[in-house]
C-alpha cells in the first residue's frame, strides 16, 4: 500500500508541473532565440546629417531606431552601416563612398540626401544628376534588389528656429524642399524602389517643439521615431 501510494504522489506531481514545463519552453523557444540561432540582416544607410542623427544620441538615429524596430524573435539587424556627415551635398556622398570600408552587398539600403544642395542654392538639375547616381549606387549594394531600398524624402528645416534667421522666409524653404522632393520621388518610382514622404512629419515641428533637437535645427530623437513607425512596417514587408 505504502509502494502504491508513492508512485501515485509522484505521478501526481510529474503531471501537475507537465504544463508548467510546457508552457516555459514556449516562452523560451519563442522570445529567447539563441544568437546563432537569429538570421541577421545587414542594412547600409546613406546620407548627411539626417542620417547621422546631428545633435542626438547615437541610438536615437533613425538608422539605429530602424535597425532596433525590425528586430523579431528569429532575426536581428547587425548595427547600420552609416555613410554620412553633417553638412554633406549628393556630390560628397558620391565622393566619400568609393573610399569607405563597405561590404559587396547588403540586405537593404536607405538613401536621404540633399538638403544641403538646397540650402546652398545649388542648380536642382545637377541634385537630380547625382541623385540618380546614388539611387544606382544604392541598388547596386542591395544585390540589385531594388525592393529592397528605401528613399526618404528631405525634411523641411524651414519651420526650425535656425530658420527663423537664414534669410529665406519658411514658404520659400518649404517651396524649393518641395521642388527637390519632386525630383527625388519621381526618380524612385521610375527605378521601382520604395520612397517614404516624411516631409509632413517635420512640418509638424512648427507647433511641436519636442520634434526639434536641441540644436534648433535638426530632429529629436523622437521625431526619428516618427519616421521609423512609418519605415518598419515597409523594411518588414521586404526582408519577411
Amino acid at each position: 500500500m505504502r509502494k502504491v501510494f508513492l508512485i501515485f504522489l509522484i505521478s501526481a506531481i510529474t503531471s501537475g508541473c507537465v504544463k508548467q514545463n510546457d508552457d516555459q519552453t514556449f516562452i523560451s523557444n519563442s522570445k529567447f532565440k539563441p544568437v546563432s540561432d537569429l538570421k541577421t540582416y545587414t542594412y547600409l544607410a546613406l546620407g548627411d546629417s539626417y542620417t547621422i542623427g546631428e545633435s542626438v544620441p547615437i541610438n536615437d538615429a533613425f538608422p539605429n531606431q530602424l535597425a532596433q524596430m525590425i528586430r523579431t524573435d528569429t532575426s536581428a539587424t547587425a548595427n547600420p552601416t552609416i555613410i554620412a556627415k553633417t553638412g554633406w551635398t549628393t556630390n560628397d556622398l558620391i565622393q566619400a563612398i568609393p573610399t569607405a570600408k563597405l561590404a559587396p552587398k547588403y540586405d537593404f539600403v536607405s538613401l536621404l540626401i540633399g538638403v544641403n544642395n538646397q540650402y546652398r542654392n545649388y542648380q536642382i538639375e545637377t541634385y537630380r544628376a547625382e541623385f540618380k547616381m546614388l539611387l544606382q549606387t544604392a541598388i547596386n549594394y542591395a544585390s540589385g534588389k531594388k525592393e529592397c531600398v528605401f528613399v526618404l524624402s528631405i525634411p523641411d528645416w524651414g519651420v526650425t528656429p535656425f530658420a527663423k534667421n537664414n534669410g529665406k522666409s519658411a514658404l520659400q524653404i518649404a517651396q524649393e524642399i518641395d521642388a527637390y522632393n519632386a525630383i527625388n520621388k519621381e526618380e524612385a518610382e521610375l527605378q521601382k524602389v520604395n520612397y517614404l514622404d516624411i516631409t509632413p512629419i517635420s512640418r509638424e515641428a512648427k507647433i511641436i517643439s519636442g520634434l526639434i533637437a536641441a540644436d534648433g535645427l535638426h530632429p529629436s530623437g523622437q521625431m526619428y521615431a516618427r519616421w521609423v513607425e512609418k519605415l518598419a512596417p515597409m523594411v518588414k514587408k521586404t526582408l519577411y
